[in-house]
Parts: structure tokens; C-alpha cells; sequence
């Protein structure tokens, strides 16, 4: 697992480990750096064939997460996940993406799951993949997970993005996706690979080649 300290060159990581200072003795400053990290230290894709960061975190989501990583150490958990929950609240697409990509690296048990219902209830593809991450994998009921992973396939999200997908893939989700592929070929429209995917008989989920556009 990469971490901000393997993909920022040697000016952003004392850049950052100066914010980190700033946060560890004045936890409130917290608000106001989070916002301001990837214009203040980095920006950009960890991976070039990844530009939107649906698989990999981006450049900006590995600092942030840094950020949290190092207020979770000050903050009592309660009150971290009211923190949390206001950055996520009050953030942009990218501050909202780099909260749900944090969520699988801090210890709050289930207090944060209603970001994620909030993430799976958008039509942004950056917050649905971000969403569905070892957090979820762990706490969202398999109700909401189905739901998810079929969010994935209606807006284009690989299903490479989704944790423990080869787990939790079920005989109701194939159900689900089986009805999904025959409302999309009674409407004359293409079906988007992974879909296929979710219907191997032993669910597995290996990573697949190009998919089929979404008209």
C-alpha cells in the first residue's frame, strides 16, 4: 500500500510533514489545511493510467489522508468522526473523495458509514469508487454492497475498485446484474463487460480487458 511519503518528491514531503506539525499542535488548524493540502503540496495521479483515481488514490488523497492519519492521534475518536464527517460535508468532489479513501486507513469502527450511503447515493464516479473500499467491505450491509457494486456498473466505475468483491459477490447480486443485462438488451444498448464478470459462476472477479462503452 503506497502512502504519501512514496509518491511526494523531497519538497512536498517536508511540506507536509510541516502541516503535519501544524495539525499535531494546533488540532483545529485541521479544517483549513485538509482543504488547502493539494494546492500547498501536490497534486496529480499516482498511476498515469488512472488519471481520475477510481482504483489508485491520487496524489492529493495520499496527503490528506497523511493529515487525518496524524489528527486521529489527537483527537478522540467521537470527536474525530464529528471532524471528519464536516470535511467530508463541506469539502469538494476531490476533499470528499480523499475522506472515503481515508476511512480504510483510521480506526473509527462504523461511526463514518453514512458517508459512504451519502457516497453510493451520488452520480460522481470519483466518490462511488472511493466509497467502496475495505471500509465498506467491512461495515456496509450486503443489501447496500449489492447495491454499490450495481452503481459501479450503471456509471462505468471498474469493478477492480471495489474491495472483496471475489468475497461478497452472491448468487442475489447475479440475480440483480441478470436483470440489469436483460433491461439494457430489450432496449437495443451494450452491456458493460464487468457486468459479465458479476455472472462467472464462481464469482470471481479477475481483472478484465476493455470494457464496452455505456451509451
Amino acid at each position: 500500500m503506497s502512502s504519501a511519503q512514496d509518491v511526494l518528491g523531497a519538497t512536498a514531503r517536508t511540506r507536509l510533514a510541516e502541516l503535519i506539525d501544524e495539525v499535531t499542535t494546533n488540532p483545529p488548524r485541521l479544517a483549513v489545511l485538509f482543504p488547502a493540502a493539494a494546492r500547498t503540496i501536490a497534486r496529480g495521479p499516482v498511476d498515469p493510467a488512472d488519471p481520475d483515481g477510481l482504483i489508485t488514490p491520487r496524489i492529493e488523497d495520499e496527503v490528506r489522508i497523511a493529515l487525518l492519519r496524524a489528527a486521529e492521534r489527537l483527537f478522540d475518536p467521537s470527536d474525530l468522526a464529528v471532524e471528519i464527517t464536516a470535511l467530508y460535508r463541506h469539502g469538494d468532489a476531490e476533499e470528499k473523495r480523499a475522506v472515503l479513501r481515508a476511512l480504510d486507513h483510521l480506526d473509527l469502527g462504523d461511526a463514518l458509514l453514512p458517508l459512504v450511503h451519502d457516497a453510493l447515493r451520488s452520480n460522481d464516479s470519483r466518490l462511488i469508487a472511493a466509497s467502496l473500499g475495505t471500509y465498506a467491505a467491512q461495515y456496509l450491509d450486503d443489501h447496500a454492497w449489492r447495491h454499490g457494486v450495481l452503481k459501479c456498473v450503471f456509471t462505468g466505475v471498474p469493478l477492480d475498485a471495489v474491495v472483496g468483491i471475489a468475497e461478497r459477490a452472491d448468487a442475489e447480486l447475479s440475480r440483480m446484474v441478470r436483470a440489469y443485462i436483460a433491461e439494457r438488451l430489450a432496449a437495443g444498448r451494450s452491456v458493460p463487460q464487468d457486468a459479465h464478470r458479476l455472472l462467472q459462476p464462481d464469482t470471481e472477479c479477475a481483472p478484465a480487458g476493455d470494457q464496452d462503452e455505456e451509451d
